[in-house]
């Protein structure tokens, strides 16, 4: 039995909890909101986050960090703002031979710094692994097959990880490639909400295979100018994560991209669906991109409509009338 401690009750938190409460390891999930832990334990599922998902009540709930206490996997399950935050708090209970999972899809604010890059500044001492993937937790939670890749410097400690987290539910493949795999999570947002907005518009399949297309070779593109692996992209952590965040109702980001495109202010749009990575993500990218000299013309194009006032559809016109290229 592993001793597993989920920082977050985030409704991808709470489906890997059930994963591993199934798999018979001790799972504790920590959050900082009282409400949401009273909410489960009151009528056994967080409606709010993971609905018709009942979290076993074998799974210890607390608001108390110091669960990370003795740990063997401490899983930091939290949005990307916050990730630097929690590990702040956690540090005083985390062993140096806990290994430490990032879940979080993200580039913070003003570094760019990926989020394996801040939980390893904060835990030095620590192996981290990071998982990511095509993953809606809805899915995951009702005993859907989902595959993930999980990816670190330290192959033992993935391995370590991949058989802790697998059942006949849940496949996870080991990746050495770090990098790829965070900018793939990371990035896809940002195209999702591109996608979104085109499915706001009213316009059609074609439009948004092409973007997913096109935005993929804008996260490859940036991925492998930072270190990146080309077929990591072509993965679970690249293509895979692309297509179920750009394609599905289950992904916040493409339903903040369809509220947006029908109108609605993009601060508005975020504030009614609850967290949206590809929004902060989008400014940072573009901000990196640049700094590095990498062309992504979709990604200035979402930020000119979220931050700059223009209106959905002109976005689609620049990217339509830019130059002739080729692929």
């Amino acid at each position: 039995m592993i001793k597993i401690t989920i920082l977050g009750s985030g409704g991808w938190g709470l489906a890997l909890a059930c994963t591993c409460d199934r798999l018979g390891h001790k799972v504790t999930v920590w959050s900082a909101f009282s409400d949401e832990i009273e909410a489960i334990k009151r009528t056994g599922e967080l409606k709010a986050k993971l609905p018709g998902v009942r979290i076993p009540k074998t799974v210890d709930l607390t608001t108390d960090i110091s669960c990370a206490s003795g740990a063997d996997i401490v899983l930091v399950g939290i949005p990307s703002a916050f990730v630097r935050s929690v590990c702040e708090q956690a540090k005083p209970y985390v062993d140096e031979n806990t290994v430490l999972v990032s879940t979080a899809k993200g580039l913070e604010g003003d570094s760019f710094k990926r989020m394996s890059e801040i939980i390893s500044e904060v835990f030095p001492k620590n192996k981290i692994v990071v998982m990511s993937g095509p993953s809606h937790a809805e899915e995951l939670g009702r005993g859907i097959p989902t595959a993930v890749a999980v990816a670190s410097y330290d192959r033992e400690a993935a391995e370590y990880v991949q058989r802790a987290f697998s059942d006949n539910t849940l496949r996870l493949y080991v990746n050495d490639d770090v990098i790829g795999c965070e900018i793939g999570g990371a990035v896809k947002n940002v195209i999702a909400l591109c996608c979104g907005v085109t499915e706001g518009l009213g316009l059609g399949d074609n439009t948004k295979a092409a973007l997913i297309t096109r935005g993929l070779s804008e996260i490859t593109r940036l991925g492998t100018a930072l270190g990146g692996k080309k077929e990591t992209f072509s993965g679970l952590a690249g293509l895979g994560d692309l297509v179920v965040t750009c394609t599905s109702i289950h992904s916040r980001n493409y339903r903040a991209g369809v509220l947006i495109g029908k109108g609605i202010d993009p601060e508005e749009a975020v504030r009614q669906v609850g967290t949206v990575e590809g929004y902060a993500c989008a400014k940072a990218t573009l901000r990196l991109a640049k700094s590095l000299g990498v062309s992504m013309p979709i990604t200035e194009e979402i930020n000119e409509i979220l931050f700059l006032g223009q209106p959905a559809a002109q976005g689609i016109t620049d990217l339509m009338s830019r130059p002739a290229g080729a692929e």
